[in-house]
């Protein structure tokens, strides 16, 4: 097979290696994260689209940060009000 057109973008070929195993591990990432939020959010065209989809995680990343939603925190013991005693009658 002929291999001439990759070397002007990677010399050495165990770069080229490098950088596709860097490229799987980024995009897996993203998209498993992608797909736990979609899927606990019931966001069944995303999970399908993000499944399917593989855009080296360009489009996970859209997905995270503009069309999740976003659960609420709970607050922090200290923000709570404390609760005052009802007086007897």
């Amino acid at each position: 097979m002929e291999l001439d057109w990759v070397y002007p973008f990677f010399p050495n070929l165990a770069l080229m290696w490098l950088a596709i195993v860097l490229a799987v591990v980024w995009s897996l990432v993203w998209k498993g994260i992608a797909l736990w939020h979609a899927g606990r959010n019931a966001h069944l065209g995303w999970f399908i689209t993000l499944f399917i989809v593989n855009t080296l995680g360009i489009l996970e990343i859209i997905y995270i940060f503009a069309f999740r939603r976003v659960v609420p925190r709970p607050q922090k013991v200290s923000q709570l009000k404390p609760l005052v005693p009802r007086k007897r009658r």
